[in-house]
């Protein structure tokens, strides 16, 4: 029995000690208005336990988490078409969080949608991803995703922490243009794709985003428990730091999925504050994001 509790206990903290990443719940839904053979379905559901698999199994960086450490993130797949059997299009919807030191409170870091999701996946597929390769399409949106959520994760905890998990993301991005598949390039209609959202965070004139990221979620976020005016205030000046890149990005995928993410937080944040202070910020939000303006405006309610 002694020995048993040892293996037990050994195996357990090895496990704990190796935990990976990412805490990454998968679904994958069809439109009901397609239709899906009863091989088609159990694709399907192949296709999105390989896809948990990868996410949660595959260790990303050379940093140690433990269990309770891994980034809480979510990816919702939702097909669209089936055009032959095993091929699939649709959109993947990506979110991540991180949490508020001393609270249970979670926020928000990343909620975007991504309609460039076309895909090939066979019955008993296993997704691996290679350091510096090609394999499948499917395998390099997870892979760049992975990437990018661990890249704004660090980026929240220390200042440009992000860079190297962005420039893995932007390789896989250079890599999978090989396929083919929409979502890569430059040259595609629109700015809201993968190429776009990493290459934006790696170029200077983005700096003030990054460092919106530190000080809005490092000294702002994390300070609510302790000081909550204090916490505030660091919020409303993290903003405060967009200003330059609103002025030359207005458009910017990145400043508006951040600032789109954060709404209900605003609102929730700054609920018992005086109304200057809600005025002054929802002032902000709109010049940030003026076609947005109707959202910001609740805030006041």
């Amino acid at each position: 029995m002694k020995a048993f509790s040892l293996f037990f206990f050994a195996t357990f903290f090895a496990a704990f000690a190796n935990a990976q990443e990412l805490n990454c719940q998968v679904s994958v839904l069809v439109d009901a208005k397609v239709e899906v053979s009863s091989t088609e379905k159990e694709i399907i559901k192949q296709m999105e336990q390989s896809i948990f698999d990868l996410m949660n199994n595959t260790q990303w960086t050379k940093d140690k988490f433990k269990t309770e450490e891994r980034i809480k993130c979510n990816l919702q797949i939702q097909i669209r078409e089936i055009p032959s059997t095993g091929t699939y299009k649709g959109y993947i919807q990506v979110q991540s969080s991180r949490p508020s030191f001393n609270s249970s409170y979670n926020t928000l870091l990343f909620n975007f949608e991504d309609e460039n999701f076309a895909v090939n996946f066979s019955r008993n597929a296993v997704l691996v991803y290679a350091q510096n390769q090609f394999r499948d399409n499917l395998t390099s949106i997870l892979a760049f995703y992975a990437y990018f959520i661990i890249g704004l994760d660090y980026d929240s905890f220390s200042l440009k922490g992000g860079t190297p998990y962005f420039i893995e993301a932007q390789a896989i991005v250079n890599n999978a243009q090989v396929g083919g598949a929409p979502g890569w390039k430059s040259s595609e209609p629109g700015k809201r794709n993968r190429f776009y959202l990493v290459d934006n965070m790696l170029q200077p004139v983005y700096d003030p985003m990054r460092e919106c990221l530190y000080m809005y979620h490092r000294k702002g976020i994390d300070k609510l428990y302790e000081d909550k005016a204090a916490g505030k205030k660091a919020i409303y000046d993290a903003l405060n730091k967009l200003s330059p890149l609103a002025a030359s990005r207005p458009n910017s995928i990145n400043l508006l999925s951040f600032l789109f993410c954060k709404i209900p937080e605003f609102k929730n944040v700054f609920s018992d504050s005086e109304l200057k202070e809600k005025q002054d910020l929802v002032a902000l939000l709109k010049r940030l994001d003026s076609a947005n303006s109707a959202r910001y405006q609740a805030i006041l309610d």
